[in-house]
């Protein structure tokens, strides 16, 4: 009797919780959609409490954003980017259940809405701050003008919205003083009419994407007395030239970051014009536009403030590396990927002028021997991130030194190269190494993954495309030593099997595989993995003949988040709806 009164005088553990401390609780579920979703149906409190918490939003499907409108009330960011037809009555919908919270939306895949729909959106919502209307191919002025009615907005994608003209952006600049952010990338039909008149009206602007756009320098007077414009990006402007540059009269001292790749007519000459003056200028992108000779170097010398800078593409001469040696500023970021000219000699240089390096990318320099390597893991020991595809005169000792001098590596590209067993030993004393790209690296086997597998727990990256000598054994080792992995490439290895998925199916955060042209994986191994990764958004089964319907049906029942399946050659019947994507 004692003890049935003890049973009822219990009560709820979790009562002696606010709702503060369980909402706490709630955020460190963000990264597991399922973990919510768990929470919610242990109990009706629970539910409850879960409804109230849930400020962000990302359906699978329309047809769910009506079932969501009455069960959470207070959503803030809804990202429709996985519904690709979204109509007038659902934005209108949407609009009035979420009128008071939502503050930003993305309906950057959508589609069959138009300027009705927006204009509710607009009008309703008087806390929207951001929209993305990104790949909006049929959007016209219309709807350029519906947004304008968002009076508080202050970030505006419209990339790839190539109805709109000036008259759309006029309508913007007008109604949108607040902007911050506006991106009108390859909107052919904006001229230096509607950038001039979104700089002359949004003076708050920090960051403005004009990619592709025919202008010329005719509206860049009044973007650059823009007093808080941060981000430039003028990516393939092949309007703008030395020309027009070097009559510029003004300034823009607030500007760190500018974006010139592709821009085929501006040599140093132009750029110096245009930086003249941005004395916090931090990151510069100059891919694929002019030769970096002495003269380019110069211009940037004073620029103590630069931190990054993007050089691939460029023709690289020696001299002009000598010349960004001289540089006051000590370089954190440097991209040389796919640059003509560069030399061992040009990399000492630069590595031994800039010895805080964290980030460096010499992908197909394809002149560099080891000797870079050895000049550059002794030059710059706190690199994070090396990235080094195809440097194909690079032989296999000098990957030992990576392992050796730079032990902060969180990122390591060494696709195509001559690395073997005894290199991957050694790069697995980085501990905190996060991506790994091994594709294409021949001289590895099973012997140098099980290292990779027991040196670096953190890994979460790995590419493995083509790497012949590997086996499920090797795939093992990984998935027991790695399990916060998130994406693995093993396509094209024919000794991968069913027992390698069932080894990964251990790694429950997996959001992208390929195996695609591993014929000895089968409908087992795929179910194996769609039961237990229920996390898995883009699948690669290409070639793989022996997968059948029976594959597909264990992913449409277990993989609801499913994006992108990739599944041409399989042995398939047609893909049941629950499996379409």
């Amino acid at each position: 009797m004692k003890k049935l009164n003890n049973c009822s005088n219990m009560t709820n553990p979790f009562d002696i919780f606010t709702n503060e401390i369980i909402h706490t609780i709630l955020d460190h579920l963000n990264d597991d959609p399922f973990a919510k979703k768990s929470f919610s149906l242990v109990c009706k409190s629970f539910y409850f409490i879960e409804r109230l918490h849930r400020k962000s939003l990302k359906p699978l499907r329309s047809e769910l954003l009506c079932r969501t409108l009455n069960r959470y009330p207070s959503i803030s960011h809804l990202d429709l980017s996985l519904c690709p037809r979204v109509d007038d009555p659902s934005l209108t919908s949407l609009s009035v259940s979420w009128k008071s919270t939502l503050r930003s939306i993305n309906l950057s895949r959508s589609r069959d809405f138009t300027s009705i729909g927006l204009l509710r959106l607009a009008t309703n919502c008087s806390s929207l701050v951001e929209i993305d209307l990104s790949n909006g191919t049929e959007l016209t002025d219309s709807a350029a003008k519906a947004i304008a009615e968002a009076k508080n907005l202050e970030r505006l994608i419209l990339a790839r919205c190539k109805l709109i003209t000036d008259i759309g952006i006029g309508c913007v600049a007008v109604g949108c003083r607040k902007l911050r952010l506006l991106c009108l990338r390859w909107c052919l039909r904006v001229t230096d009419l509607g950038v001039g008149l979104i700089a002359m009206k949004c003076k708050d602007l920090r960051s403005l994407d004009l990619s592709c756009l025919r202008i010329t320098e005719k509206c860049l007077p009044h973007i650059l007395q823009l007093q808080h414009l941060e981000d430039l990006i003028l990516e393939g402007c092949l309007g703008i030239d030395d020309e027009g540059l070097v009559t510029l009269k003004h300034s823009c001292k607030s500007l760190k970051m500018l974006n010139l790749s592709k821009c085929q007519n501006v040599s140093h000459v132009g750029l110096s014009s245009l930086t003249n003056g941005a004395e916090h200028l931090k990151q510069l992108v100059l891919a694929y536009g002019p030769s970096v000779t002495t003269d380019l170097g110069k211009c940037l010398l004073n620029y103590s403030r630069l931190k990054s800078i993007s050089l691939d593409g460029c023709l690289v001469t020696c001299s002009g590396t000598k010349s960004i040696g001289s540089w006051c500023a000590s370089l954190r970021e440097l991209s040389l990927s796919k640059c003509l000219g560069v030399t061992d000699e040009c990399v000492s240089f630069l590595v031994q002028a800039h010895r805080e390096l964290q980030k460096l990318d010499i992908t197909c320099c394809r002149k560099i021997t080891s000797a870079s390597i050895d000049c550059i893991t002794k030059s710059c020991t706190f690199l994070t991130s090396l990235r080094m595809e195809s440097c194909s005169l690079v032989s296999e000792d000098a990957f030992l030194l990576i392992g050796q001098r730079c032990q902060f590596l969180e990122e390591l590209d060494v696709t195509d190269n001559e690395i073997n067993n005894e290199g991957l030993k050694s790069i697995s004393r980085c501990s905190k190494l996060c991506s790994l790209k091994l594709g294409i690296c021949l001289n590895i086997t099973d012997d140098g993954l099980t290292h990779i597998g027991s040196g670096c727990p953190k890994l979460e990256e790995l590419d493995l495309y083509r790497c012949l000598g590997i086996t499920d054994v090797g795939i093992a080792k990984i998935a027991c030593g790695c399990p916060t992995m998130k994406m693995i490439n093993i396509a094209y290895n024919d000794k991968i099997t069913d027992s390698s998925l069932t080894s990964l199916s251990q790694c429950l955060r997996l959001k992208i595989v390929e195996i695609r042209g591993c014929p000895s994986v089968s409908t087992v191994g795929l179910s194996a993995i769609a039961g237990a990764c229920r996390q898995l958004e883009v699948l690669d089964i290409k070639k793989c003949v022996n997968i059948n319907d029976n594959g597909m049906l264990a992913l449409g029942q277990s993989c609801q988040n499913l994006r992108q399946l990739r599944m041409l050659g399989s042995y398939l019947w047609p893909v049941p709806t629950a499996c379409r994507t």
